[in-house]
């Protein structure tokens, strides 16, 4: 049998319990890491157990929690490291849409709750998270973007806004760890098949997009110890146009 890839890993997923979450949680756990799932909904979460468990898989560490509570971002740092003194993988994976329409009619707390996040959660999770990735061996962060964080799309404000900016705090991390074990790197999914994408594209038949399922290995090899590249933006539908099922770094 082949080694599994993340054996022994910590990592932390945000957004679990749906969609690429989802995809990512079982994937990791096939690969034997010790998975750190957050997701607002408690109930998503424990079915989510439920189905790891089930296939044999160590339990997941579960942590019900709104990100937009940065003072519990803190907590779980802390948690982290009384239990496992280091993090080996970040996935910011939680995101919102937000409300599509012209950028000078957003009401302000939406563009507010959108930033917060998109944008301000993940960066409270690198600052809390920090000093557990510089002490893993080979620390990894994933940060799941949008081709609308750098390239303009009318009525995508405010979710392109909180994509482009945080593009350049991933961009800049990456170069501050330049000399360190971590790696920082972007994923742009493309279009896929999450409850995101149905309510952006309302008119879309589910079934004409991929599955969340087939990216996992794009994250999985920037997730991995063996990962060289830092401060990417891999585009997941030029990969798989490509025939890349299999991403070589």
């Amino acid at each position: 049998m082949a080694d599994k890839i993340l054996e022994g890993r910590v990592a932390l997923i945000t957004g679990a319990s749906r969609g690429i979450g989802r995809a990512l949680a079982q994937c990791f756990a096939e690969q034997g890491a010790h998975l750190i799932l957050t997701a607002r909904t408690q109930g998503a979460l424990e079915e989510l157990d439920d189905e790891l468990r089930g296939q044999g898989f160590q339990a997941p560490t579960l942590v019900p929690c709104d990100l937009t509570d940065f003072d519990t971002i803190d907590k779980i740092g802390g948690a982290i490291y009384e239990r496992f003194k280091k993090l080996d993988v970040l996935i910011g994976n939680a995101g919102t849409l937000g409300t599509l329409a012209p950028i000078t009619h957003i009401d302000p707390k939406e563009w507010q709750r959108v930033l917060d996040i998109n944008l301000t959660a993940n960066w409270r999770l690198l600052r809390s998270m920090d000093p557990l990735l510089k002490a893993s061996d080979a620390g990894r962060v994933v940060f799941a973007t949008s081709s609308v964080g750098h390239q303009p799309r009318a009525y995508w404000g405010t979710y392109a806004v909180s994509k482009a900016a945080l593009e350049m705090v991933a961009g800049i991390y990456a170069q501050e760890c330049a000399k360190t074990n971590v790696k920082v790197n972007l994923i742009n999914p493309g279009a896929t098949r999450t409850d995101m994408r149905a309510i952006a594209m309302p008119g879309e038949v589910p079934e004409t997009v991929k599955a969340p399922e087939t990216i996992n290995h794009l994250f999985l090899e920037l997730a991995s110890p063996a990962c060289t590249v830092s401060g990417t933006l891999v585009e997941a539908e030029q990969e798989l146009q490509a025939g890349h099922t299999t991403y070589s770094l």
